[in-house]
C-alpha cells in the first residue's frame, strides 16, 4: 500500500478538526491526554496506564514506521493531537474486513468529534482500499462509543457474550459493522 494512502489527512465537517498523521512533536500533548483512566478502562491492555511519555514516543514510531500497514492517524482540534483513530487491516480469509478504533481526550466528549472523525475515516477506508467491511468491537458498558458507531453509520451486528477481559473481569462486547455500499 502506498505510503500516502496509509497517511491522509482529512478534514472533518467541523470547525478546526482534522485527522492527520502523527508527528513527534505530539508526544507530550498525546502522553498527557492518553494519561486518563476514562480513556485506559475502555481499551485494550496494549494501551498502558498510566501513560507515559516514552509509550507516546513509542506510539508515534509504530505509527510512523514506514513498514506499517495500517492507518494511524491523529485527531487534531485546533492544531492540538488530541485523540486517535486507525483501521487495522486485516490478511488472508480476512483481507475484505478492517478493524477501526479510537479514542478522545476527555475534555472534548459530547462534541461529535469522533463520530465525525469515523465517517470520514471509513467513506476514505471504502474508496481506497480492497476492504467490504468495516468493525468494531467495544466494551458492552460503553454506551458514549455505541452512540458514536451508530451516529457513523455502523450497525449493531452481535453481543459476544462474555468475550472480553479488563481489569480481572470477563465481560460483554458488542461488535458494529459497517459495510461498503
Amino acid at each position: 500500500m502506498a505510503d500516502s494512502l496509509l497517511r491522509p489527512t482529512l478534514a472533518l465537517p467541523l470547525d478546526g478538526v482534522r485527522l492527520r498523521p502523527w508527528h513527534l512533536h505530539d508526544a507530550p500533548v498525546l502522553a498527557e491526554t492518553a494519561n486518563d483512566w476514562g480513556i485506559w478502562q475502555n481499551l485494550r491492555d496494549v494501551f498502558p496506564h498510566p501513560y507515559r511519555l516514552e509509550d507516546a514516543y513509542w506510539y508515534i514510531g509504530l505509527t510512523t514506521d514506514p513498514a506499517s500497514t495500517d492507518i494511524h492517524l491523529a485527531i487534531e482540534v485546533a492544531g492540538e493531537a488530541v485523540g486517535a483513530i486507525s483501521v487495522l487491516f486485516k490478511d488472508d480469509i480476512n483481507r475484505c474486513s478492517a478493524e477501526i478504533g479510537y479514542w478522545l481526550g476527555r475534555q472534548y466528549w459530547g462534541r461529535g468529534i469522533v463520530a465525525e472523525a469515523v465517517k470520514v475515516l471509513t467513506e476514505y477506508t471504502f474508496a481506497h482500499f480492497e476492504v467490504s467491511r468495516l468493525y468494531a468491537e467495544i466494551f458492552a458498558r460503553n454506551a458514549g462509543s455505541a452512540r458514536v458507531l451508530s451516529k457513523a453509520g455502523y450497525q449493531l451486528e452481535a453481543r459476544l457474550r462474555n468475550s472480553i477481559v479488563k481489569e480481572g473481569v470477563v465481560q460483554d462486547a458488542l461488535l458494529f459493522a459497517a459495510l461498503k455500499s
